[in-house]
This record gives structure tokens, C-alpha cells and sequence, in this order.
């Protein structure tokens, strides 16, 4: 079972950046399609950011042309590029695939206010 341990959150003020890290304990099982998720206080888990093995990429509408996935070449290390960030944007930040079938890490948390 691949476990992930994310990092790179933290606090920053409305129109900045960050850089989240998801660091894999070894390679994605081939087929698997990686992505960032949020969780805001009293709300679902949301994906909003997805990248498949051949490297097709997803984003919610709430983030598109302000977040950037990606991955490096062995598939065992995610990044997801955080600019323009908003009060909205405000979550702890997960990685797992889409379907969510690997165990969750303890995320990271960004906090988005002035």
C-alpha cells in the first residue's frame, strides 16, 4: 500500500503562492491517475486538481488557470502550484488518486487571509 505525506501548506495573504509537495513511499501502481484534494471547515472533500499516467490533466473550475499539477518521472512525487490564491481556497490539502483508494495522509494545511 502506498502511503503519501504532503507538505508545503501554510498561511499567506489573498493574490499570493504556494507550492504543495506529495511525496509517494514508492511508485504509483501502474494505471493509477494521481490528485490534490481540499477539505474546507464543515464541507465534502473535493477534487480539484487530477494528472493520469499519460499525463491528461483536470481541474475543477474554481481553480483553473491558478493551480498547476504535476509530477516528476518516477510517479512518486506530486506537486500542486498554488497562485492568485483566494480566502475561498482556504483547506487542508490532500493527495490520492481520483477514486481515492489509497489510504489518506495527514494533509496540509493552507490558510489564505489577509
Amino acid at each position: 500500500q502506498v502511503h503519501f505525506v504532503e507538505s508545503g501548506g501554510g498561511l499567506v495573504q489573498p493574490g499570493g503562492s504556494l507550492r504543495l509537495t506529495c511525496a509517494a513511499s514508492g511508485p504509483i501502481p501502474a494505471g493509477y491517475a494521481m490528485g490534490w484534494y481540499r477539505q474546507a471547515p464543515g464541507k465534502q472533500r473535493e477534487l480539484v486538481a487530477s494528472i493520469s499516467r499519460l499525463g491528461r490533466i483536470e481541474y475543477v473550475d474554481s481553480v483553473k488557470g491558478r493551480f498547476t499539477i504535476s509530477r516528476n518521472v518516477n510517479n512518486n512525487t506530486f506537486w500542486l502550484q498554488m497562485d492568485s490564491l483566494k480566502p475561498g481556497d482556504t483547506a487542508v490539502y490532500y493527495c490520492n488518486s481520483p477514486e481515492g483508494v489509497f489510504d489518506w495522509g495527514q494533509g496540509t494545511q493552507v490558510t489564505v487571509s489577509s
